[in-house]
């Protein structure tokens, strides 16, 4: 069970959510800024359910919006306390303003990451009024939006929008000095892990931190660390012979997903100024030719895309009961991975995967054009995810382009390749301790996995493509999924040297007289499932050339009808079948 807390890598005592019933307005013609709507809560003659997006039912609105989206919410603070107002939005789709008691506070453009507004200089005791104005141009191409669909009604794999305020809203005080940012990061020998925290605040002279580092009952690692400027680095020694005599029972893994807890005091004097707690997993993750290493060991990825869409929220999660149960669910069925496709995860589902053990590839939404403006946006929020999820052991990549989606002219633009190879490159300068994909599915150009999307549902075809390192390597040379080569020449040598992932594949739909979409391949009946894809599976299983799969998809989606369950997260087949057609 985790906690639910919104941001459960720095964990603070005492924090108010804001989710539930607030006003709201549809501005069309967009007069709610000449009109100061942020002081005039008349013009919230409607209510709406946050954080659910108004497209959804579970918001009580479910209609698309039309022009800016505006939101009210009342909220009361008994008394104004020393130190800061921090108000947190979890994610905001796209850009959004924020006004406290009518005084404009903050603005931001970005929607798959957490952003936070200080409202202490306009904070009052007593009732507080918060409003956001949100815009979303579904039209807009340049915009990283995923799998949302630009047009008015889904077509053929993208899917109602999600607009709005998508993820809670919360607020905290915090002291006027604190701890305002953290990473852990495991040492590649797993016996140090790197510090680095920011210092929020003014700073005096005898302040220091202290760092302490649990598992269970013995503590790992002690630090005291003098607070000299507004960051601090750090490498903290990891004291216990489990690390070497026993690292399955100290060392993270799915089979093994072992936290350690942290603990961090931030002091004036003798004096406690602020008190967090975090965790982290002892891990690393690297790749050797063939094959991917977690922990130095080689690690067969079965992993199952995850679109994080549910009927009543959209890309919105239903609760923290609903995120566990979804890592549940694919644990059931036998998986030890996930993609989070085209959407960020939310924080508390990734928590949910580093204690059950799962590992995530993690996608950036994508753009829909080509342009400077699209390529700094999808680096911001790019960066946004990274500094928000790097301490989740479960992550061990990023993905930064899927399919070549925004980037229409990659087979011949060496300026659209330079986009791809610069995002990999930035990635790695962000985060080198994880795995990057430049551009998954074909069209490789740089990248530490060749991620390749190849639907054909003949198992035969599949194991002749890829069922030795030699079949791999010739099928990067020769083979054309979707009509598309998988490497391109600034890629050709990197690709020989780095593993590959079937990152996307199967796609089983059972069918039905509805004429719903057919998915990739087809089976007559719920009871055929399991042989089929069992047969698709053992075709390119830990025998094969590849470094693992990632199979299409956990749930029935919208449209898209090929799920291993229904959308409403109910099974095709029992779980104990899928798992023993697996072999």
């Amino acid at each position: 069970m985790i906690s639910g807390y919104p941001r459960p890598q720095l964990v603070r005592a005492g924090h108010v959510r804001l989710d539930g019933e607030w006003g709201y307005a549809t501005d069309p013609d967009d007069i709610g800024l000449a009109a100061h709507w942020e002081s005039a809560p008349e013009a919230f003659a409607r209510t709406i359910t946050v954080p659910f997006p108004p497209e959804t039912p579970a918001s009580g609105v479910g209609e698309d919006p039309d022009g800016a989206l505006w939101y009210r919410r009342e909220f009361a603070v008994d008394t104004v306390s020393p130190g800061r107002l921090l108000l947190h939005f979890e994610g905001v789709d796209h850009s959004a303003s924020v006004w406290l008691n009518g005084v404009r506070i903050g603005d931001h453009e970005g929607s798959q990451a957490r952003f936070t507004v200080d409202g202490t200089h306009v904070v009052q005791p007593g009732v507080n009024v918060l409003v956001v104005r949100v815009v979303d141009d579904p039209g807009d191409l340049e915009q990283p939006r995923g799998k949302q669909d630009w047009q008015p009604d889904p077509h053929v794999i993208w899917y109602r929008r999600t607009s709005g305020i998508w993820r809670s809203v919360w607020w905290e005080w915090v002291p006027a000095t604190r701890i305002d940012r953290l990473l852990l990061t495991p040492g590649e020998d797993l016996r140090t892990v790197g510090l680095s925290v920011s210092i929020a605040g003014p700073l005096t002279q005898d302040m220091t931190l202290g760092v302490e580092l649990t598992l269970g009952p013995d503590t790992l690692a002690r630090a005291e660390l003098a607070v000299t400027s507004g960051t601090l680095a750090a490498t903290l020694t990891v004291d216990d012979p489990r690390v070497d005599a026993e690292p399955d029972r100290i060392l993270w893994s799915p089979d093994s997903p072992t936290l350690v807890d942290a603990r961090f005091e931030l002091r004036q004097g003798g004096d406690r100024l602020d008190v967090v707690t975090s965790y982290l997993g002892l891990r690393s993750v690297a790749t050797d030719h063939s094959r991917v290493l977690l922990n130095g060991r080689p690690l067969f990825l079965r992993a199952v895309l995850e679109q994080g869409y549910w009927p009543e929220t959209h890309l919105a999660s239903p609760s923290t009961a609903d995120l566990e149960r979804e890592v549940q669910l694919i644990r059931e069925l036998g998986f030890n991975g996930l993609r989070m496709h085209q959407t960020s995860a939310d924080p508390r589902f990734l928590e949910c995967c580093d204690r059950v053990g799962l590992v995530v590839l993690a996608d950036a939404a994508a753009a829909y054009r080509f342009s400077p403006v699209a390529l700094s946006r999808t680096s911001a929020e790019l960066a946004a995810l990274v500094a928000r999820d790097a301490g989740h052991p479960s992550v061990i990549g990023w993905v930064a382009f899927n399919e070549s989606w925004g980037l229409p002219g990659l087979q011949v633009s060496r300026r659209e390749q330079h986009a791809v190879e610069a995002l990999y490159h930035y990635l790695k300068a962000l985060d080198p301790t994880r795995l990057v994909i430049g551009n998954d599915g074909w069209h490789f150009t740089a990248g530490d996995l060749v991620g390749i999307h190849d639907y054909t549902h003949d198992p035969r075809l599949l194991a002749r493509r890829y069922g030795s390192p030699e079949q791999v390597r010739a099928a990067l040379r020769s083979e054309q999924p979707a009509g598309r080569p998988l490497v391109l020449p600034p890629g050709q040598a990197v690709a020989a040297a780095v593993p590959v992932l079937l990152s996307e594949f199967g796609g089983l739909n059972v069918h039905t007289d509805d004429g719903a979409w057919s998915g990739y391949g087809e089976v007559i009946t719920a009871t055929q499932l399991p042989q089929s894809f069992g047969e698709l599976l053992s075709s390119v299983g830990p025998d094969s050339g590849l470094a693992g799969y990632c199979y299409t998809q956990l749930t029935d989606t919208a449209q898209e009808k090929n799920g291993l369950l229904t959308e409403c997260r109910e099974h095709k087949a029992a779980p104990s079948l899928l798992r023993s057609a697996r072999g």
